[in-house]
C-alpha cells in the first residue's frame, strides 16, 4: 500500500496578487475558465455540488456547469435527485472547480434558485437525444432492482421517442442557479504558502479578501 504521508506535490506556480484579479468574480472565472481549456484541462467544467438536508446533513457530487453570467453559474438535474431534494429544503449550495493539474481551484458559495422553463428547455434541446432520453429513465438517486430495469426503461422511451423525434422535457427536471455570496481563486504556491483571494459581494459590488493558505 502506498505510504499516504509522503503523497504530495511541491507547487512550482506563478501566484496570483490582488493587482491581477478581474474586477468581479465573474470575468476572473472566464478568464481562468479559459485557461484551463486552453491547458487541456479534461473536462474543465467538471465541478463539485455540495448541498445539506434539512438537518445538515451533506452529500457532494460531481455535476457539469452549464453556464454562467453575473446572474450566477448553472446546471442542471433532476429535482427528485438527493441534490434536487436538499436544495428544496435548504437552497443553499457550494461549487468546487478541482483544476489539479494548473494547482488551481474556484470555490463558490451561494444560494441556489431554480432556472425559469423556458431556460430549461433551451438547454435540454441541445442534449443529445439518448441524454434526452435516460433523464426520462433515470429515477435519479433512488434505488433500483438491478442495470436491466433502466435499460428497459431506456428502451421502451427509444420506441416512443426514435431518433428525430421531440422529446418533450421532464417535469421533475431542470436547472438551478447558484447566486455566489463568495467566490474563491485558490492557486497553490511553494511551501504550502498557498493564494487564496475570495470575492465577497457586499451591496451592489464586491470586496476582496486575502486568507490564509
Amino acid at each position: 500500500m502506498p505510504d499516504l504521508t509522503v503523497m504530495r506535490r511541491h507547487y512550482q506556480h506563478e501566484g496570483l496578487a490582488e493587482d491581477q484579479l478581474a474586477g468581479d468574480p465573474f470575468r476572473q472565472f472566464a478568464r481562468w475558465f479559459h485557461e484551463a481549456v486552453e491547458a487541456g484541462v479534461v473536462e474543465p467544467n467538471a465541478m463539485v455540488v455540495s448541498t445539506a438536508d434539512a438537518e445538515g446533513l451533506p452529500s457532494s457530487r460531481t455535476v457539469l456547469l452549464k453556464g454562467y453570467d453575473p446572474r450566477g453559474f448553472v446546471f442542471f438535474t433532476n429535482y427528485g435527485s438527493r441534490k434536487g431534494t436538499d436544495l428544496a429544503a435548504n437552497p443553499n449550495a457550494s461549487l468546487l472547480f478541482p483544476w489539479i493539474g494548473l494547482a488551481r481551484q474556484v470555490v463558490i458559495g451561494g444560494r441556489v434558485e431554480k432556472v425559469g422553463r423556458d431556460e430549461t428547455a433551451a438547454y435540454f434541446r441541445t442534449r443529445p437525444h439518448g441524454s434526452q432520453l435516460g433523464a426520462w429513465a433515470s429515477e435519479q438517486s433512488s434505488p433500483v432492482a438491478d442495470r436491466a430495469v433502466l435499460e428497459q426503461r431506456y428502451a421502451d422511451l427509444a420506441a416512443r421517442y426514435p431518433e428525430g423525434e421531440g422529446v418533450p422535457v421532464p417535469p421533475f427536471w431542470g436547472g438551478y442557479r447558484v447566486v455566489p455570496r463568495t467566490v474563491e481563486f485558490w492557486q497553490g504556491r511553494e511551501n504550502r504558502l498557498h493564494d487564496r483571494l475570495r470575492f465577497v459581494a457586499e451591496g451592489d459590488g464586491w470586496r476582496v479578501e486575502r486568507l490564509c493558505p
